[in-house]
């Protein structure tokens, strides 16, 4: 008895394709979410316009945008890795996406990876928008970007890491209100629209060990002043993506 040849054949797709597929799954349902939208896009691109063009906050000096845009970048790298990641994996896990999804033939590794590759993508949108809008405004970057590339690798790394986190081990409520809190918290107090050195001494030393404060700083400093690689900001970054990924993959909860 001949064996029956079946199209499309049965069994699971290779995991690069499956990797690629939720990819772009990921990616479209964070550009179809308004709450995400207002978060990744909305809000940094307002906070760039109205800074830039309102004497609202003494930015030293020189220039507004010279000063914001780097911030705005940083900001706009968190709001994708942490908080946008951690509300929307928060969510996934409460309502059993996860575990559905640990069931199916994508092994977990991929899922994560997928997701990252998910958050890169939007960084690329977002980084592209607001740079496009920051050059209308006036600004003048400078620097290699082979040190602003390695910043905004290692912000993604360790936002990332506190994003997967905060969603693995926290109810989704409580993930909700405590992402939009740090969001805004890192905002106001993460060197973004306000200088750090308006801060007093001692609070200025703890919040430059911030990766928010690390980042924005380290973009400042290759993109405003020409600076080379930043390695003290990068190493803050590193260390944080190091603690955060470790801690996530220890204590993550899939249900």
């Amino acid at each position: 008895m001949s064996t029956g040849t079946y199209a499309p054949r049965p069994g699971a797709a290779p995991v690069g394709r499956m990797i690629a597929a939720q990819a772009a799954l990921e990616t479209r349902m964070l550009l179809r979410n308004g709450e995400q939208l207002l978060l990744t896009v909305i809000i940094p691109s307002l906070l760039l316009v109205l800074f830039s063009t309102v004497d609202i906050v003494d930015t030293g000096e020189g220039r507004a945008v010279d000063f914001l845009a780097p911030g705005v970048l940083a900001l706009a790298v968190m709001s994708t890795a942490f908080t946008g990641q951690a509300i929307a994996t928060g969510f996934e896990r409460r309502y059993g996406v996860l575990k559905r999804l640990a069931a199916s033939p994508l092994p977990r590794w991929a899922l994560m990876t997928a997701k990252t590759l998910s958050v890169l993508v939007t960084e690329i949108l977002q980084i592209v928008l607001l740079t496009a809008i920051a050059l209308a405004l006036g600004w003048s970057p400078h620097g290699s970007p082979v040190s602003v590339l390695l910043l905004l690798v290692a912000g993604t790394a360790a936002f990332s890491g506190l994003g997967l986190l905060m969603a693995g081990t926290l109810k989704a409520e409580a993930t909700l209100a405590a992402a939009n809190l740090v969001f805004l918290l890192l905002l106001v107090g993460g060197g973004v629209v306000v200088p750090l050195d308006k801060f007093p001494d001692a609070a200025r030393a703890a919040l430059e060990l911030l990766p928010i404060s690390a980042l924005s700083g380290g973009l400042r400093d290759v993109l405003q002043e020409g600076a080379g690689v930043p390695w003290g900001q990068l190493g803050i970054l590193l260390a944080w993506a190091a603690a955060g990924l470790t801690a996530a993959a220890r204590f993550f909860r899939w249900e």
